[in-house]
């Protein structure tokens, strides 16, 4: 059984078909990513599976059960979570704290702990191990805004994993990454699904995406239009189509990084 899968999931805005019956699935230890040009639909398709779009048809199940009818709290205490493409991260707090804040898993008697032991909650051992799995130990005191682009970036995917979800969903991680910090992020994801957890990845970088995925999904105007292991993606022609609008055929030379 797939940790996660989609069944005939559509979301419509009005007349707008933004997504038209994809089928997807994930299993844990697996990094699975979604592209498309601009406007295909993919991050429509993670707002969907996290509850923050309600879809109009179509299924999607999660760790065995049924979720699309749940809001975006109850999916997130279940094990999913992800990220967005604008970090938004807290510029007050620390690295660490801006981890500690998401670890966080409050209920309706969290203001009585707090009342009588505000310390009776704690992840901070969870929150040193994501920051080290990410390589960011050494930033843990230093605010966001004394770190880079980069740097960033990886703070917000270890605020997704803060909580430690069975998987995560993340929203062009590498967008502003150099070559050199692409890499390496793709390496850190690498392993961290290494340890069991699954991952959807959407991201416009090609050779992050090809490099890292076990397998792909590919969108064009919220229709699947190619799903394999990257080196079948890598010579689709649909594919390469979509993204630079001209057969393959045209073109005498391979134009999707290998």
């Amino acid at each position: 059984m797939a940790l996660l899968s989609t069944l005939g999931l559509r979301v419509t805005y009005g007349g707008l078909v933004a997504i038209d019956g994809v089928d997807l699935h994930v299993d844990a230890g697996q990094i699975v990513g979604l592209i498309g040009p601009n406007g295909a639909g993919k991050t429509t398709f993670i707002d969907a599976l996290s509850g923050f779009v309600r879809p109009s048809a179509g299924e999607i199940r999660f760790a065995g059960r049924r979720i699309d009818g749940d809001p975006p709290h109850r999916r997130a205490r279940s094990g999913l979570a992800r990220t967005w493409q604008s970090l938004e991260l807290f510029s007050d707090l620390t690295v660490r704290e801006n981890l500690l804040v998401a670890a966080e898993s409050p209920r309706w008697w969290t203001f009585l702990a707090d009342a009588v032991r505000p310390d009776v909650r704690g992840s901070a051992d969870g929150v040193d191990a994501v920051l080290e799995e990410l390589g960011l130990a050494a930033l843990a005191e230093r605010t966001p805004d004394d770190l880079s682009q980069g740097q960033r970036k990886l703070v917000g995917v270890a605020r997704a994993l803060a909580a430690r979800p069975q998987l995560v969903c993340l929203d062009e991680p590498a967008a502003g990454l150099d070559t050199t910090e692409s890499t390496d992020l793709g390496r850190r994801l690498r392993g961290i699904v290494d340890d069991g957890l699954g991952m959807l990845l959407v991201d416009h970088d090609m050779s992050l995406v090809l490099a890292v995925c076990d397998y792909v999904y590919v969108l064009e105007f919220g229709k699947l239009i190619a799903q394999g292991p990257p080196d079948r993606i890598r010579s689709d022609e649909r594919v390469i189509t979509a993204y630079l609008g001209e057969r393959a055929s045209d073109r005498a030379e391979t134009v999707m990084p290998s």
